[in-house]
C-alpha cells in the first residue's frame, strides 16, 4: 500500500527523463515504475508535468532572530514552498549571530515549529570561535561553516588571514565563504562619496573579489580544508577556481545570470543592490559559460530581504540584498525554456549537486530509498512574476513584471504536499536535514 502515487509525470532521474509513476511510503520514495492498479491512499495525476527531485536552496537569509520585520523562518519557508523549494540552508548573520551551540540549537527548534520545508543552518565563523568550529559544526541541523572575508550585512567578519587559517584548521565540513577583500573595500569606499548606486560594482570591484578568492584558496591549500565559494560574480575568479576544482566548489545566484549592469541599476536603482554586486555584461556572459561548461556546482538564491523603505535610502546607506528563494525555480526554468541550459543541468545545479557538495543524506535524487522531496513543474506555463505573489514579509521582487515560461505547481516534502496549484497545504512540517 502506497501512501501517495504520482501518476504519469515525466520524472527527471539519474538515468534521464522517463515517464513513470512515483510510489511513496513513509516519506520515502518506494518505487518508480508503472504502478497502475497498485493500492494507494492517494493518487495524483501528474500528466503533463515534470517531476524533479526536490529543489534545495543552499543560501538564504531568513533574518530570525533579531531582524524579523524583514523575514522570519515561517515567512521565508512559506516563500520557499510556494516557489517549489523543498529545503533551504540558512545563513548565520542574524542578530545575534548564529555563532554558538546555543544559538544554533535555538534556530533548529524554532524551525521545527514554524518551517514549511526542511532546513539546515550554517554556523558563523568569528574571531572568538575560530578554534571551536570543529565542535560546533557537528550539531544537529548544521550544514557547514560560513565565513565572511569581507563585510556585508551583519557583524560577522573574519578578515585576518591568521584567524581565517585557524577556522580552516578546525573541523571538516565545507567552509562557505563570502569572498571580498575587506582592506580594499575600506580603502575604496571614500572614492565614491556622493555618487549613486550604479557605482556599487565599482566600489566592490572585480579585483576586490579576485584578491580575496586567491588568498583564501592559498590558505585552503595549506590546510587541506574544502571551500565553497558563495555568489561568485566575476570573470577574473573563474580561472582560479577552475585550477582548484579538487578543493573548491562554486555557487552562482540566478540574479547574476539574469541581470547585468548598468541596465539593472537604471531600471531598479537600489533594488538591484547586493553583495557581491551584479556586474557588467562580460561577467554575466562568463558566468553563463561557466554554468554551461560544468564549472559551476550549484545555484543559490542569496535570498536577503530588506524592507522597501530601507532600500529607498540613498546609496551607500541603502542595504544590500534582495528576495530570491520564491523566484529561483521559475526564473531558472525560463532559462531552460530559452535553451541556456538543459532541465537535467538545472536539476543538477539546484538539487543533486547541492546534496553532494554538503553531504546531505537522502536528498537530491529521484531514486528509491531517498526522501520523497519532489518539485512538480509545468514547463509550458507562461506566467508573470508579480510582487503580489511574493510571500516574503517585504512583499517585493526584482523580477516584478517579468514574464517567464515554466512554473512550480507542487512542492512535496517527505511525501506530503506543502504547496499544490499555487496554494499552501497543511501546516509547517520542516525537519532538519541530516548530513554525513
Amino acid at each position: 500500500m502506497f501512501d501517495l502515487v504520482l501518476r504519469n509525470g515525466v520524472c527527471v532521474t539519474p538515468s534521464g527523463r522517463q515517464q513513470l509513476d512515483v510510489g511513496i511510503v513513509g516519506g520515502r520514495i518506494a518505487e518508480l515504475g508503472h504502478l497502475a492498479g497498485r493500492p494507494a491512499t492517494e493518487v495524483v495525476d501528474a500528466t503533463g508535468l515534470h517531476v524533479l527531485p526536490g529543489i534545495i536552496d543552499p543560501q538564504v537569509h531568513f533574518r530570525e532572530p533579531g531582524l524579523t520585520w524583514k523575514e522570519d523562518l515561517g515567512s521565508g519557508s512559506m516563500a520557499a514552498a510556494l516557489g517549489g523549494v523543498t529545503a533551504y540552508f540558512e545563513m548565520p548573520n542574524t542578530n545575534p549571530s548564529t555563532d554558538s551551540a546555543e544559538r544554533l540549537a535555538w534556530k533548529v527548534e524554532r524551525a521545527k515549529q514554524t518551517s514549511w520545508v526542511d532546513f539546515a543552518f550554517f554556523i558563523g565563523a568569528s574571531n572568538e570561535n575560530a578554534d571551536h568550529i570543529g565542535e560546533l559544526e557537528r550539531a544537529e541541523g548544521c550544514c557547514g561553516v560560513k565565513m565572511f572575508l569581507g563585510s556585508s550585512t551583519g557583524s560577522l567578519l573574519v578578515d585576518d588571514p591568521a584567524v581565517q587559517k585557524r577556522v580552516l584548521e578546525s573541523g571538516r565540513k565545507r567552509v562557505a565563504c563570502h569572498s571580498e577583500d575587506e582592506a580594499r573595500l575600506k580603502a575604496r569606499k571614500p572614492l565614491f562619496e556622493g555618487k549613486g548606486v550604479e557605482f556599487h560594482p565599482e566600489w566592490r570591484d572585480e579585483q576586490c573579489a579576485v584578491d580575496s578568492t586567491r588568498n583564501i584558496i592559498a590558505l585552503a591549500r595549506q590546510t587541506g580544508r574544502r571551500l565553497h565559494l558563495l555568489h561568485v560574480t566575476t570573470a577574473g575568479e573563474l580561472p582560479l577556481l577552475e585550477a582548484n576544482r579538487d578543493l573548491v566548489t562554486i555557487e552562482v545566484p540566478p540574479q547574476h545570470l539574469t541581470m547585468w549592469a548598468p541596465d539593472c541599476y537604471e531600471r531598479l536603482g537600489t533594488l538591484a543592490q547586493m553583495n557581491p554586486p551584479i556586474r557588467e555584461k562580460r561577467h554575466h556572459d562568463a558566468l553563463w559559460k561557466a554554468v554551461q561548461s560544468g564549472l559551476v556546482d550549484v545555484l543559490g538564491s542569496d535570498h536577503a530581504p530588506h524592507a522597501l523603505d530601507e532600500k529607498a535610502k540613498p546609496w551607500p546607506s541603502s542595504p544590500s540584498g534582495m528576495p530570491g528563494v520564491q523566484t529561483l525555480v521559475p526564473v531558472m526554468l525560463d532559462h531552460v525554456n530559452e535553451g541556456r541550459l538543459s532541465l537535467e543541468r538545472f536539476v543538477d545545479l539546484s538539487s543533486t549537486s547541492v546534496a553532494r557538495v554538503f553531504n546531505a543524506r537522502r536528498k537530491g535524487r529521484l531514486v528509491p530509498g531517498y526522501d520523497a522531496d519532489l518539485t512538480l513543474v509545468d514547463l509550458r506555463a507562461s506566467r508573470v512574476i508579480e510582487n503580489s505573489w511574493i510571500a516574503s514579509k517585504v512583499k517585493w521582487t526584482p523580477f516584478d513584471g517579468k514574464r517567464v515560461r515554466g512554473w512550480p505547481v507542487g512542492t512535496i516534502v517527505r511525501g506530503a504536499f506543502v504547496m499544490r496549484d499555487g496554494a499552501l497545504v497543511g501546516a509547517p512540517r520542516g525537519q532538519p536535514v541530516q548530513f554525513d
